[in-house]
């Protein structure tokens, strides 16, 4: 019996090695000994229940360290302006459990702050976890970092949106919808499958987002390995910061091109109430068509229906050497890549906010 009390000594030891994923199942399991030890029932069964908990602990620490050796191959793009930011980002990491980041759109925050959360010691213990408001952006995000790796979709970085999941047991990062990450919660409220957990554009505000960060304050009191970071365009940092207990706060610029700005003043008569700026859209694409020169063309519209129209009345024009595509939510995601795919001729994006909020379309 005495042995088996110094084993059970030398497994509630190991647990804090194991990986954060396996902790839960393995505290059960001592639990249940611990229960027998102390009735002394069934204690012919015992050495072999602590045997099998002992070789599931090892196998746990064992994966840990295949995780910490396996690590890929990190690189950044240098033009994109948080890079400039990292080994200040990378060092505030690692000395705190809730930083929150805002950089404008265009400073590579929700493509880079993975990658620089693996190289500060994140993503060993679990996944590091990155949700999105919307299945596109997903997609995309966990494609483009993927490719920055040089490896493909699916190995270290995957994305998980519903019907849909393309992470492995070896992924270290996963890029999902917030909706995915609710329904984890229902199942594993800990989210021992993370030991990192990035809110990217907290600043839209949404029922999803709120209760996820209000979930992780509460989390982060129980779970004293798990890391936290809100990253967003626009937000009132402080306010966040000080829910989660006085977080830094990083602040990272944006990077932005000349633009030419023209005014187009709607024909009197029309108005948006009878849909008189999707006739002037239309008239603006065709008067840069007369115009000639390269360069595709990003028309935002506000609903999904005005989207729809203005894509049949271009079509119906007949642009040479044009492809008019949409982008909405609600399409599906076959046809949301359309418009990353090169083509030839130019393209035509007519889209809702989501070309702004949520991706970036080259």
């Amino acid at each position: 019996m005495s042995n088996h009390r110094q084993d059970m000594k030398t497994i509630r030891r190991l647990i804090g090695e194991a990986r954060t994923v396996d902790r839960p199942k393995f505290r059960l399991r001592l639990q249940s000994i611990d229960q027998r030890l102390r009735s002394e029932a069934g204690t012919d069964s015992l050495g072999s229940s602590i045997a099998s908990l002992m070789q599931g602990l090892l196998r746990s620490i064992k994966a840990k360290e295949a995780r910490r050796c396996g690590l890929p191959r990190l690189s950044y793009p240098e033009n994109l302006p948080i890079v400039g930011r990292r080994e200040e980002i990378i060092e505030t990491l690692r000395n705190n459990r809730a930083v929150v980041i805002t950089g404008e759109t265009g400073s590579g925050k929700t493509t880079q702050i993975p990658k620089m959360c693996l190289e500060a010691g994140r993503g060993i213990e679990g996944m590091i976890g990155l949700t999105q408001p919307r299945r596109i952006a997903a997609m995309t995000v966990s494609r483009r970092i993927a490719e920055e790796m040089g490896e493909p979709l699916g190995r270290s970085v995957g994305y998980k949106i519903r019907f849909d999941d393309r992470t492995s047991r070896d992924s270290y990062i996963k890029i999902m919808t917030d909706g995915i990450l609710l329904m984890e919660m229902q199942g594993d409220p800990l989210l021992s499958a993370y030991d990192t957990l990035i809110v990217d554009e907290a600043h839209e505000r949404s029922i999803n987002i709120d209760v996820i960060l209000g979930h992780l304050i509460r989390l982060m009191n129980r779970r004293r390995d798990l890391s936290v970071i809100i990253t967003s365009a626009t937000i009132e940092p402080e306010r966040f910061a000080s829910a989660f207990g006085s977080a830094p706060i990083i602040e990272v610029s944006g990077r932005t091109y000349p633009v030419e700005v023209r005014y187009e003043p709607l024909e009197i008569g029309n108005d948006e109430g009878d849909g008189g700026y999707i006739d002037a859209a239309v008239a603006s694409v065709e008067k840069v068509a007369r115009e000639g020169g390269p360069g595709d063309i990003l028309i935002f519209m506000p609903t999904e229906q005005d989207i729809r129209d203005t894509c049949d009345i271009l079509a119906g024009r007949k642009l040479r050497n044009t492809n008019v595509l949409p982008l909405f939510g609600r399409l599906s995601p076959a046809d949301q890549q359309k418009v990353f795919t090169p083509m030839k001729g130019r393209k035509i994006i007519v889209a809702t906010n989501v070309a702004e909020t949520s991706i970036t379309i080259p």
